[in-house]
């Protein structure tokens, strides 16, 4: 049962765009993600743990072949598959998402709840933020059912500036 208590990405949604102890970040969601695929009957394989590892390293979204590229120098092999296959699972059991306008990966911050995320994702660094999804995805089915059209799957990526960078880049004009 999921706790937002306990959730690393419900306790502190702001912690990809502010400096932290990214160990202890990654180190929760990975004992999260043991649980969860345990009480599946599932486990994390070495290769599986190790890409979720990479994945957890930074609030980034990677590449497949950027993941694969880590593995192949860590003695995983070197295919294209091992990596795919890796994200794939990971994916399937809630554990990363898949940043289509990057066709990137990025770890999930809340392993075991169904939910559906907007992503804020930095256009500069890369670096990507779960944020809440459930009101956008309210009004997105309420003006689709206005139209007779059934929503089947959402995913929603918002392109902008993290605070960082927006403060490098300096005030942005015609905005107050």
């Amino acid at each position: 049962m999921h706790d937002p208590l306990t959730c690393p990405g419900c306790a502190q949604p702001d912690l990809a765009f502010a400096p932290h102890d990214h160990t202890r970040c990654a180190d929760d969601v990975l004992a999260l993600a043991e649980t969860q695929l345990a009480q599946g009957g599932q486990r994390l394989t070495p290769v599986r743990r190790r890409t979720l590892q990479i994945l957890l390293e930074a609030h980034r979204a990677m590449g497949a072949y950027d993941v694969l590229e880590r593995l192949a120098a860590e003695g995983f092999g070197h295919q294209p598959p091992v990596a795919y296959r890796a994200l794939e699972f990971l994916e399937e059991h809630g554990l990363a998402h898949r940043i289509r306008r990057l066709n990137a990966f990025t770890a999930c911050m809340h392993p075991g709840e169904l939910h559906a995320p907007a992503f804020l994702i930095c256009r500069v660094c890369n670096v990507v933020a779960e944020a809440p999804g459930v009101a956008v995805g309210l009004a997105l089915g309420q003006a689709a059912k206005k139209l007779g059209f059934t929503v089947e799957r959402t995913t929603v990526e918002a392109l902008g500036l993290c605070p960082a960078c927006a403060l490098a880049e300096g005030p942005v004009r015609g905005v107050a």
